[in-house]
């Protein structure tokens, strides 16, 4: 597999609001949203000192509130005290307001745009090639779709307007700050440099934490899914307590990985906080000297006092929120590295539309190779005309799954050309193409879901008439009958609920709704009991009839019914002959 690109972080924001096109508007909504918490902080420390100085006090009225507040009113001290109430009530009733309506409008939207992305990224992952689900097995994807989506919530909902809205925040209490007296400004901004060298530092090292720590966990989920997908294997050879005992090994490794990461994010919180608390020691020291020297009243200090609370609050913030977004842009570039993973197969822009094919199919020097350096098909060239039945025989890892595979274009070959109706596989419509194609594999894979959900997984918008009738003709609606909810039974994860023979016959039923000219049967009868492989075998038959057909198998007498028959050994065309009762019976 090729390494995984890097971005800066820049980068990944970009391409992230690129994608989220859309949601602009929204987003600006959610930004407006926030940007009223500045103007309600700054307005939170004014009914206290009014309290002070023009109630208990006989200081006049800042100069914005005689221009509205009447004479006959500021004169009177239970007005002004009322009004104070009133200003106490009103701005905790409209900063509730606003942090309720950012609150659920981040949820919603952060939610839709959770939603949006996992969508395009399971899409994405599916359209990979099998070579990088089989090389990064399913468990990263998973992690990757589930887990590290929610930074894209964390980053661009809550991270990035937080961001915007703390800096303006910040600025205008610095500015109130200065109008009151910049002396003290000044003296309260000298943690600057601490804070900021924090920030710099801190992030280098918890991007890197996150890094490890989300790598470990995807490596936890793969061995849950591992655990659990081979839950038989593990209960017959009982090995149950070692299982668990990896998975501990594993988690307790992740889980110091992010004990480590906490510790570092709480020094450096312990730093910015003495770092806030010598600030606020200074000030009130400066502050205290001003007010003995009468160039500062007792209500103008409470204020500056409140105003620097705010005024680190949000500093405060900036910083946390600048390490606790590095978990985001870790995420992110996660997100962007899966999206990043180029398909294998890829459709012309040219590609011409299907409809149905009459079958007929040539290899020409076709070779294959997963690696890029062992072929594991090597040179094949054979004609295969339509309504033909192909026996394809072989040992084991000799290639005869992969022909399959490459004529549906599960991969392309590494040279040579597939033709179907003398058409390049290549210059067709993928999807289009893998319609002409109806599989029945060794192993049946069935989804959750009822038996008629299976048999009509291609054919969504089957009746239950053309269900049944496909059922009938895989010799599977007798069984089916003979359950309590008949074809609404589930059949349990990947199919477990029934037998290898149920499974088999509900997969040919499926192939027979289907209705595809070409047929492909990847040894169905190998693992089936000899009653039970006579009873798909007559169902195979009646598939087989007047459609092209390729049908793998290790035993030579399941090819009796086949016009052709090729022998495979190492990826090579060793034998081909159409004289199969002579070469079965030889």
């Amino acid at each position: 597999m090729t390494q995984e690109k890097k971005h800066s972080d820049l980068q990944n924001l970009h391409r992230l609001l690129l994608q989220m096109k859309k949601y602009w508007t929204r987003l600006c909504g959610i930004f407006l949203l926030d940007l009223l918490a500045t103007p309600l902080a700054l307005l939170g420390p004014l009914p206290l000192m009014l309290a002070v100085d023009n109630v208990i006090g006989s200081k006049p009225l800042p100069h914005f509130l005689s221009t509205v507040i009447p004479v006959s009113i500021a004169d009177s001290k239970e007005f002004m005290l009322l009004i104070v109430a009133v200003l106490i009530i009103l701005i905790t009733l409209l900063s509730q307001l606003q942090s309720l309506g950012a609150y659920l409008f981040k949820s919603y939207i952060g939610a839709k745009i959770v939603l949006d992305i996992r969508r395009r990224l399971l899409y994405h992952a599916q359209m990979l090639s099998l070579t990088y689900h089989d090389t990064k097995g399913t468990a990263d994807s998973i992690y990757r779709i589930q887990y590290d989506v929610m930074s894209v919530q964390n980053v661009i909902i809550y991270g990035i307007p937080s961001f915007i809205t703390l800096s303006l925040t910040f600025a205008g209490m610095v500015f109130v700050i200065v109008q009151i007296n910049n002396q003290i400004a000044l003296i309260a901004l000298s943690i600057s440099p601490i804070l900021i060298l924090t920030s710099y530092f801190s992030r280098k090292k918890l991007r890197k934490g996150y890094k490890k720590v989300k790598k470990l966990e995807s490596s936890n989920l793969s061995i849950i899914h591992e655990i659990l997908s081979s839950i038989r294997v593990v209960k017959v050879f009982g090995q149950e307590e070692r299982e668990n005992n990896r998975f501990l090994m594993h988690s307790t490794l992740s889980l110091k990985k992010r004990i480590k990461l906490l510790l570092s994010e709480s020094a450096f919180s312990l730093i910015n906080s003495m770092s806030i608390a010598l600030g606020t020691t200074l000030v009130l020291f400066y502050g205290v000297k001003n007010v003995q020297a009468q160039m500062l009243t007792i209500g103008q200090l409470l204020l500056v006092m409140s105003y620097l609370a705010h005024l680190y609050s949000p500093l405060k913030s900036l910083v946390k929120e600048l390490m606790k977004v590095q978990d985001g842009f870790t995420g992110l570039e996660r997100i962007f590295n899966l999206f990043d993973k180029k398909y294998d197969v890829i459709e012309r822009p040219n590609a011409l539309t299907v409809k149905q094919v009459n079958g007929n199919i040539r290899f020409q020097d076709v070779s294959f190779s997963y690696d890029g350096k062992n072929n594991v098909l090597t040179n094949l060239s054979f004609d295969t005309p339509s309504g033909s039945r192909v026996g394809i025989v072989g040992r084991t890892g000799s290639g005869k799954t992969t022909l399959t595979s490459l004529l549906m274009r599960l991969y392309d070959p590494t040279s040579g050309t597939i033709f179907l109706d003398a058409v390049d596989l290549k210059d067709l419509k993928v999807q289009q193409l893998r319609d002409q194609f109806a599989v029945v594999l060794q192993e049946p894979i069935l989804l959750t879901g009822s038996i008629a959900d299976n048999i009509a997984y291609a054919y969504p918008d089957a009746t239950i008439d053309e269900i049944k009738t496909a059922a009938t003709a895989a010799n599977a609606h007798e069984f089916i009958s003979g359950f309590p909810e008949g074809y609404d039974t589930l059949v349990g994860e990947r199919g477990m609920r029934l037998s290898g023979g149920e499974r088999q016959r509900i997969a040919l039923a499926r192939a027979f709704l289907k209705n595809a000219p070409i047929l492909i049967l990847d040894e169905p009868t190998s693992a089936v009991d000899v009653q039970t492989e006579a009873i798909i075998m007559d169902a195979t038959n009646r598939l087989m009839k007047n459609r092209t057909t390729f049908m793998i198998a290790h035993r030579l007498s399941t090819l009796k019914s086949c016009d052709i028959l090729l022998r495979i050994d190492n990826g090579r065309l060793i034998f081909q002959t159409t004289d199969v009762m002579t070469e079965i019976y030889s």
